[in-house]
């Protein structure tokens, strides 16, 4: 029997149905407006169907309480014969969902509009203390006039049926964040992961996690790094694949601080410089448990991911580092300007001339990280001239700078650079390193193409030009 009323609204034909239940659209009598009413399928006994309303009126509320361009307007919510339903503003468009199933590509600017859209208004939900909890492409809203709405704010986490109600997760697995799965707190960050996960769906064509079933799924989601969009496509700019890895992170405090961070990333997709690394050291570890439905708070606590990015803890320890750098290189000016400014030491006929003490780095094309052959000859080498000989008897032979040879580094469009496994650096900017003579195998690493290695035989002093062009 075809619904002609639902509450005051006159139902004036179906728009689709879900898991939750049907989208109608309908007028309303009282200001003469159309609205979209979506019923809420309810399968509870009555003392769970008491606590639902009061929880459906509640997050109904706040979410009515969100009036911003990239999140649909709640008008009502109501109860009728025993459905549920909400009143929200009727959009003229298609779904994100219905987009992708079309089979049309979209290009990088566009896809990086409506993701920045959709961070956008998720910004403006989080600090008003509100987790979407289930974005995923049927939620969100592609509008004919290109504004894109973010839909089901308040109702998209609500569970239905007495299975959901006891404790059974409530979303859309694909898309869901690992700390939902192992029912730990979420935040806006969970929201993050979402919206990552439905960017790698855009770039590539297909979700990052596709388990046969449920259980693998949920694996997967949990301990699965999916493969870099350009991977899958190597027409996309680079900085997809740093955006994907930074809002898909593992862990919450390894994601975007917030959904405004990365609208902001996600609009500079075309900025030509590389994306920051960290020594690998300090990545997390790429060996993360594997858990499932069933994962317990604990098991969550462990989760770790090796996804190349800068918390702030590591930004601390690389502003220590730069300010230490900075401390002895003016410490060691200033000897250098007292000592160029003493009167010469009494020397007698015979004596040879010190060394004179090179600084490394103040040449502007040495290398950012120094290799350990370089400073063992630092520390071996006088840093000043002694005033006069020793006694005869315990005359020493004087340390001699190990001589080194310059390689220069050309990589496009980036590459982490890797000498005999150990890591000197990401090229540009690093542009020079000084490495010992003799034989050595350079790595180029770049996370969208095959590593690249040469093999160098240097000679003292020599020099020698690497170019590579990551295709």
């Amino acid at each position: 029997m075809r619904l002609e009323r639902l509450g005051r609204y006159e139902i004036i034909e179906e728009l689709g149905r879900g898991a939750m239940g049907v989208v109608y659209k309908a007028r309303d009598p009282l200001i003469d407006r159309t609205v979209a009413i979506k019923t809420v399928a309810l399968d509870l006994s009555p003392e769970e169907s008491e606590a639902f309303m009061h929880r459906f009126y509640s997050e109904a509320k706040a979410a009515g309480r969100l009036n911003h361009s990239n999140i649909v307007t709640i008008h009502d919510v109501g109860e009728s014969n025993g459905v549920a339903h909400i009143a929200m503003e009727f959009l003229q468009g298609r779904s994100l969902r219905e987009i992708l199933d079309s089979g049309v590509v979209l290009p990088p600017e566009k896809i990086a509009d409506i993701v920045a859209q959709v961070a956008d208004g998720l910004a403006f939900a989080h600090e008003n203390g509100i987790v979407h909890r289930d974005i995923k492409p049927a939620n969100i809203m592609v509008l004919d006039s290109g504004r894109v709405k973010i839909m089901d704010f308040g109702i998209a986490h609500l569970p239905t049926g007495s299975r959901t109600w006891a404790g059974t997760l409530v979303g859309s697995p694909k898309y869901m964040a690992p700390e939902r799965i192992a029912g730990r707190p979420v935040d806006g960050r969970a929201d993050i992961f979402s919206l990552g996960a439905v960017l790698y769906e855009m770039l590539t064509g297909c979700p990052p996690f596709q388990g046969d079933n449920l259980e693998t799924l949920l694996d997967e989601v949990i301990s699965k790094t999916p493969a870099p969009p350009r991977s899958r496509n190597r027409a996309l700019p680079f900085a997809f694949d740093y955006v994907v890895a930074k809002s898909m992170a593992k862990r919450p405090d390894d994601r975007y601080p917030d959904a405004s961070a990365m609208a902001s990333a996600v609009r500079n997709f075309h900025d030509p410089r590389p994306p920051p690394f960290v020594p690998e050291e300090l990545l997390p570890s790429a060996h993360s448990p594997v858990a499932g439905a069933a994962a317990s708070p604990d098991d969550a606590a462990e989760f770790e991911a090796p996804v190349r990015i800068n918390s702030p803890q590591r930004r601390r320890l690389a502003v220590f580092g730069g300010t230490a750098a900075l401390v002895v290189l003016a410490g060691a000016a200033l000897v250098s300007w007292r000592t160029s400014n003493a009167p010469p030491p009494p020397t007698r006929e015979g004596d040879a001339a010190a060394p004179a003490k090179k600084l490394v780095g103040a040449d502007p094309g040495a290398p950012d990280v120094r290799d350990d052959e370089t400073e063992a000859a630092e520390r071996a080498t006088p840093a000043v001239a002694v005033a006069s000989s020793p006694p005869a008897a315990e005359v020493r032979p004087t340390a001699v700078a190990t001589p080194t040879a310059r390689v220069g580094l050309a990589v496009a469009p980036w590459g982490e650079i890797y000498v005999d496994g150990k890591r000197k650096g990401v090229a540009p900017p690093l542009t020079e390193i000084r490495l010992a003579p003799g034989k050595h195998t350079v790595e180029i690493r770049n996370t969208s193409f095959p590593s690249y290695a040469q093999s160098i035989d240097l000679a003292a002093n020599g020099s020698l030009k690497i170019r590579h062009k990551f295709q």
